[in-house]
């Protein structure tokens, strides 16, 4: 292993190590109140972003933005080549910043907020940008690693991103490879049987490469759970019914945990570590908005929460 890597490594376990962790998280959830879990907030690494933020989606949006802040200094610590790695990975922060640009549904969105700054994250960003109607979003997603999503709805080209993002990850992360194939299966599950959509023939193609041909050709959410091949049913189990998706989302975060703090306890510093800091920095996110929500509404805790902690 280079010595670029080993170095890269290191500095990711350390980074890990500083997040707060499960227990901030319900410390801040139990906040009475969204001010209280902000000061609590601004203590941790969060606090870089988290300062001047006011009220709920703000403080979730500092969240993320420390999450891309520390992801970008993680890939000037790579050797060259190395944040090649680390881009499907963030993918989400591109797919959000698309989702601005895209027509709202009406009374939805009162403002557009800044994009994420992607700088060598970015998949096609500058070209998205530049964009101006979904039909432009389409066809420069079409000319990019993302791919054609198969329409220019704001659904089709956020589902095509989604799951381009999943088959991504999937080819050029291999640690990633269980939680890319668990991503395609709650969306696939949650566009079939949850909003009743059939998905557009490129995201079906994605998703066949992740779980098969035979379960996104379910009739039923029974019929698409017993087809899964048997790598990706662990994300399904014990859940009977669609209405159940969202515990099925909590096992999947779990799942990124426990594998990535694995990646970070191997001891062999090179590209597991890093993408399992990546992976434990991202849940801490995930788990620190939902950590906020909690706050907002006075310490009482949100499902979601309940499923990560």
């Amino acid at each position: 292993m280079s010595a670029g890597w080993v170095g890269g490594a290191v500095r990711a376990k350390v980074m890990a190590g500083r997040y707060p962790g499960a227990d901030g998280a319900r410390e801040i959830a139990a906040s009475p109140s969204l001010d209280d879990g902000l000061r609590r907030l601004a203590t941790t690494p969060y606090g870089r972003y988290a300062r001047t933020a006011t009220g709920l989606p703000a403080a979730q949006r500092a969240v993320a933005a420390t999450l891309l802040w520390h992801l970008r200094v993680l890939g000037g610590w790579l050797p060259p080549g190395g944040v090649r790695l680390l881009v499907p990975l963030a993918a989400g922060f591109e797919i959000a910043n698309v989702v601005s640009r895209l027509p709202a549904p009406q009374g939805r969105r009162t403002e557009v907020p800044e994009p994420y700054r992607l700088g060598a994250l970015e998949t096609a960003w500058r070209r998205l940008a530049r964009a101006g109607t979904p039909a432009q979003v389409r066809a420069a997603l079409a000319a990019s690693p993302w791919g054609d999503p198969g329409g220019d709805t704001p659904w089709a080209v956020v589902t095509g991103m989604r799951m381009a993002a999943a088959r991504r990850t999937a080819l050029a992360v291999p640690a990633a490879h269980r939680w890319a194939q668990g991503r395609a299966v709650l969306l696939t599950a949650r566009e079939l049987f949850v909003h009743r959509r059939s998905l557009p023939e490129p995201v079906r193609r994605d998703a066949a490469r992740l779980i098969g041909t035979r379960a996104p050709a379910a009739a039923t959410y029974e019929e698409f759970r017993d087809r899964l091949p048997a790598a990706a049913r662990w994300v399904l189990a014990d859940i009977e019914e669609p209405g159940g998706l969202w515990r099925a989302e909590g096992r999947w975060w779990r799942t990124v945990q426990t594998d990535g703090a694995a990646l970070l306890r191997d001891g062999r510093h090179g590209p597991g570590m890093v993408v399992g800091a990546v992976a434990v920095l991202s849940v801490d996110a995930w788990r620190m908005r939902a950590a906020l929500e909690s706050a907002a509404r006075g310490g009482r805790p949100v499902e979601v929460f309940d499923a990560l902690v």
